[in-house]
Order: C-alpha cells, then sequence, then structure tokens
C-alpha cells in the first residue's frame, strides 16, 4: 500500500467550517451608470471553486480558515473573497471549455475518441500524484454529467484532494478530499481502479453523487482574506 498526505491538512480542521449553501443573490454586480448595476451569477449555484482555493490559500499561508460555521451573507468581505476565488477557479476561458468538452465525450474509449475515463486515469491521474507527493493540494473539477447541453455546465463540482492510498497489487486507488458540500468530514473520497479493468469502470464517490471523471484544475495564489 502507498499511502500519500499533504501534511497537516484534513477537511476538519483547515477546511471551511460552513456548507457551500448560498441563498439566491447575485454572485456579483457589475456597476453600469447611469442604470445601476448589472447583476452576475447566482451564488444558490455554489461557491465550490471559491471555497477550494480559499482553503488551499489559507493552508498555503500557514493560517487557520474562519471559524465560521454559517456562510457568509452577500456583499460581506469574506463572500466577496469567495466569489474572487471562485472566478480564479474557472481558469476563463478554458476552464469552461474543458469542463463542456468533457461534458460530450464517451465515458469509455471508442474510434476517434478517448473516453473521460482513460483521460482520467491516464492524463489527469499522474498530475494529481504529482501535486500531492510534491505536498500540494491538488484541485479537481469533478464532471458529473453527461451532456451537450451548455447549460448543465452548473452540474458539476470542484473538490480539493489532499491525499491518497493506493494498493499497487490491485490498482485500486483512493483519493482524499475536501468537498465544500459536506463541510468537516474526513471521509469523503474518490475510488476508482488504475488497471486495464479499471478502464471499464466510472469513479466512485464515497456521497454517492453521480461522477464520471475528474481533471486537474490550474491553482493562482493569492492571499487569504483575513477576519479581525
Amino acid at each position: 500500500m502507498t499511502t500519500q498526505r499533504v501534511p497537516g491538512f484534513k477537511p476538519s480542521i483547515s477546511g471551511l467550517h460552513f456548507g457551500n449553501l448560498f441563498p439566491h443573490a447575485p454572485v456579483l454586480r457589475i456597476p453600469l451608470p447611469p442604470f445601476g448595476c448589472l447583476p452576475v451569477g447566482d451564488a444558490a449555484g455554489g461557491l465550490c471553486g471559491g471555497m477550494i482555493f480559499a482553503a488551499r490559500d489559507y493552508y498555503e499561508a500557514g493560517l487557520s480558515p474562519p471559524v465560521n460555521t454559517a456562510p457568509p451573507p452577500q456583499g460581506s468581505p469574506l463572500f466577496n473573497y469567495l466569489v474572487r476565488r471562485l472566478f480564479a477557479s474557472f481558469n476563463l476561458p478554458d476552464g469552461p471549455i474543458k469542463y463542456f468538452a468533457w461534458m460530450n465525450l464517451p465515458d469509455r474509449d471508442r474510434p476517434g475518441a478517448r473516453g473521460v475515463v482513460w483521460r482520467t486515469v491516464r492524463r489527469e491521474w499522474p498530475r494529481v500524484r504529482a501535486d500531492l507527493e510534491g505536498g500540494k493540494l491538488s484541485p479537481l473539477g469533478l464532471v458529473r454529467v453527461h451532456s451537450a447541453n451548455p447549460w448543465q455546465l452548473g452540474k458539476n463540482h470542484q473538490v480539493l484532494a489532499y491525499g491518497y492510498d493506493l494498493e499497487e497489487t490491485s490498482g485500486r486507488l483512493t483519493i482524499l478530499v475536501y468537498d465544500p458540500n459536506h463541510p468537516d468530514r474526513d471521509d469523503v473520497a474518490i475510488t476508482l481502479n488504475l488497471g486495464h479493468r479499471g478502464l471499464q469502470s466510472l469513479p466512485i464517490y464515497s456521497t454517492g453523487a453521480p461522477l464520471r471523471a475528474f481533471f486537474r484544475t490550474r491553482y493562482s495564489r493569492y492571499g487569504p482574506y483575513l477576519t479581525g
């Protein structure tokens, strides 16, 4: 068994202690004189990307996350910080393009197209593994739907990998993740098989949520929001 953990990181300690549950409200208001402000987005769709980037920000700064157990209200400094990090997590314009491309790919290989399972196991997992073995948290984009409808993009999700367990003989891999939808839980994980037979099976998410594939997303560092 090969076991790897990012030193000192556990969701119950290092993750944000509130859930990814926000009321309907614009995530951003763009001033548009003389007409007022143009609302953009809906916080009820979640700020998962901003939350995992914030968790990594705090960890890399050697700071504990805010003690808040309730989501911050719209317009508060912490809310605005999460929104800023959410947009960073999109890696515009490439991020949404990659999500949409993977949403349209088959699960498994077919003539002329590699499936998302192969891409996850052969391309993305080595990148995630390199992060974790280098002591770095690794942000993951979870592809949850198979659809050609771009309005389904919001059904995908983002989590933060902080460790893995690999059974070398069987190829069974368990990736431990901080999931903003499940605050303070240290038992959330993605399980898949790295062997040839594993290319025929979708990854399994421990919460029971749907999961087709994942890819490593690009993190850009930013100073964390400081309370007080």
